[in-house]
């Protein structure tokens, strides 16, 4: 089979330049995805996203290596399986990350992606329902639901605490500034989730110009010399060598990376040690991994929260018949409601910690078998993570075997300005949490309550219970050096022509906050990329 473009991964990435590619007409593309259909309807619910926590049909469920600087603890890694990737597995909150992130993309080497360059994609991507402004677009397929109406109540004891420590309001962390307090937006439409796959991909399938195969694992790529020609696929148990015109690679941070190494592109030691030919090397494949790491510091309520009502039959049932009936009520909405962006200390120039006050306390469990559930009293939780972290890790071949897990190295913690900041970081929930407005309505600090009372104890807590909040991205970094970077700012492989990357991969620096969002901005820049190529 030959086609114009073949894209590798319907995640969040690859659903929208599906649709974006074959929207003219004049171009065949072939879309294959991994995993399979999205059959657990827990999925479009946005409060139900624990269901797929630990749910092998639509998640990777990888580990980390042991993290050296974490007690030596390996990391829950989950990634999403199935039409929408991690795009139809996460908690929905929408946000860009700060200006200056993208213009440190453009710093690094990359001048068409700074902020001014990157915004009008984002005003293309989003149904704002405050309509058009200047840094805000309305006739866009995903739906951003601002969560104010929806929050819970004790949300606003949350901002009058920020606001008490003297922290400014800031009613949209996507216009002029990222910094303060508020509620999240979540790219939700009238009560479910509004992933790229639902927003784009689902309509582009009635085109006969776009063709999906799914539960198609890529094996590798063809190559002639330098020329990427096209990619050999297992599909229905048949090995298909496919040839397209260009190859977009959109399989993560994760999967991105591994793709190249298992077709010789890469470290060199690290693909002959699979005893695999290396065709290209390149040095960056793999490396400069970048994640966020976040802590949750819990607490007991005198008053009421969703723990009462997802801890007890009668608010599941409550619950489920306000959803059923109007897709209202508190499975409606993310449960990280309200949060915001926070200079750690008066020397911080930027805004360099994120926070999510959380209406709902549940520890994750450790183990595969265990569900996500409520903590068995009033409780809310505050989780907290430095936005910019230093430390760098890296994700490679564990295996010639395509359907072997790779080996993920977050390195988290490894400089002392990551170990400095998630001190800040714990500091200021507890500077918040001492305000009045959440004081009067708590009873205590459940965790780490005593255990933590000076600098030093707080960097243990982190490395004794900090995790991934699954925001991988940079193993294929952009910019102009093949040295140091896999693709330049036209999202091409360096040393190759016919294969582009376009996911989270590409990431220069991680942005400050969740990155949903930015990935889905990537996507539609790459459409352009290609599309301007083409003509």
């Amino acid at each position: 089979m030959q086609v114009d473009y073949i894209i590798v991964g319907a995640g969040s990435a690859g659903c929208i330049i599906a649709e974006q590619l074959t929207r003219c007409g004049r171009y065949s593309v072939l879309l294959l995805e991994a995993g399979g259909g999205l059959h657990n309807p827990w999925i479009n619910i946005p409060a139900g996203f624990g269901a797929t926590y630990y749910h092998p049909k639509y998640n990777y469920m990888y580990y980390s290596e042991p993290e050296p600087y974490l007690d030596n603890r390996q990391i829950y890694v989950p990634r999403g399986k199935g039409l929408g990737g991690s795009g139809s597995i996460n908690a929905m909150v929408y946000v860009r990350g700060a200006a200056r992130d993208f213009d440190d993309w453009a710093k690094a080497g990359n001048p068409d992606w700074c902020f001014s360059g990157v915004l009008p994609y984002f005003k293309q991507l989003e149904a704002h329902p405050q309509g058009a402004t200047e840094l805000r677009g309305n006739h866009g397929p995903i739906s951003i639901t601002p969560m104010h109406q929806g929050a819970h109540p004790i949300c606003q004891n949350f901002l009058q605490a920020c606001q008490q420590s003297g922290y400014k309001l800031n009613a949209d962390f996507n216009s002029k500034t990222i910094t303060g307090a508020g509620i999240y937006e979540a790219n939700i439409r009238h009560g479910r989730r509004d992933s790229s796959y639902n927003a784009y991909l689902k309509p582009a399938l009635k085109r006969s110009n776009l063709r999906l195969w799914k539960q198609a694992k890529v094996n590798k790529l063809t190559l002639i010399d330098s020329q990427v020609t096209g990619l050999e696929v297992t599909y229905k148990g048949v090995q298909h060598r496919l040839t397209a015109k260009e190859v977009i690679l959109c399989a993560g941070a994760v999967g991105t990376p591994q793709l190249l190494e298992l077709s010789g592109i890469g470290q060199r030691k690290i693909i002959e040690q699979m005893g695999i030919t290396c065709q290209l090397e390149l040095p960056a494949v793999g490396e400069n991994l970048q994640d966020h790491l976040c802590a949750s510091f819990y607490y007991r309520s005198k008053r009421k929260t969703l723990n009462n009502e997802f801890g007890r039959w009668q608010g599941k049932l409550k619950a489920g018949l306000q959803y059923a009936l109007g897709r209202k009520g508190p499975l409606s909405i993310s449960v990280n409601q309200a949060g915001g962006f926070f200079h750690g200390s008066e020397e911080q120039e930027h805004a360099n910690i994120q926070m999510y006050f959380n209406p709902l306390s549940y520890e994750i469990p450790q183990s595969a078998n265990a569900k996500l559930a409520p903590l068995p009293y009033s409780g809310y939780l505050v989780a907290v993570n430095p936005c910019r972290p230093s430390s760098l890790g890296s994700c490679h071949i564990s295996s010639r075997n395509p359907h072997q897990a790779p080996q993920i190295k977050f390195n988290y913690l490894s400089t002392e300005h990551d170990r400095q900041e998630v001190i800040q970081a714990g500091n200021l929930v507890r500077k918040i949490t001492q305000a009045k407005a959440l004081k009067d309505i708590t009873i205590c600090e459940e965790k780490p309550a005593q255990s933590v009372q000076n600098d030093a104890q707080m960097l243990a807590y982190f490395q004794q219970h900090a995790s991934s909040i699954y925001h991988l991205s940079g193993t294929c970094k952009m910019g102009p050096d093949k040295q140091t970077s896999v693709v330049d700012q036209q999202l091409q492989v360096h040393g190759l022509q016919g294969v582009r990357i376009a996911d989270a991969s590409i990431f220069p620096n991680i942005t400050s906050g969740n990155i949903n969002a930015p990935t889905m901005m990537v996507a539609l820049k790459a459409a352009d990329i290609l599309l301007q190529a083409a003509t």
